[in-house]
């Protein structure tokens, strides 16, 4: 079962990435490994302007993603980089018994992204 919220990620392409012109960018866990989370952010002036996410996982994966990106927009950095686990998985509410590994993923992937610029390549 998923929380209103959750669904909400699931079923449209809310903060989905690649995102144009975004200035740094994570992955959580090597592509080939598994699930994995990679997040694409444009921050400006010590904050986080937009935000978006793409995961090869199951609805639970979007669904961490993209409340994660929604939570952050907006935020300065050091607030967005302070949002824990636990709190992700409060925000979202309910997802399917075992999926909680999915926000550690999201949460992750954003850590990265802040100290990850994109790169030339």
């Amino acid at each position: 079962m998923m929380s209103e919220l959750a669904l909400k990620f699931v079923q449209g392409p809310l903060m989905r990435g690649p995102l144009e012109g975004a200035t740094h960018f994570g992955e959580s866990d090597p592509r080939g490994d598994g699930p994995y989370m990679q997040m694409w952010l444009v921050i400006e002036d010590g904050s986080v302007i937009r935000a978006a996410y793409r995961s090869p996982g199951c609805p639970s994966s979007s669904a961490c993603g993209g409340v994660l990106c929604a939570l952050i927009t907006g935020r300065e950095v050091e607030r967005a980089l302070s949002l824990t686990v636990h709190e992700l998985l409060t925000v979202i509410g309910e997802l399917p018994e075992g999926k909680g590994h999915y926000a550690e993923r999201a949460i992750k992937a954003l850590g990265l992204a802040v100290v990850g610029p994109m790169s030339e390549n």
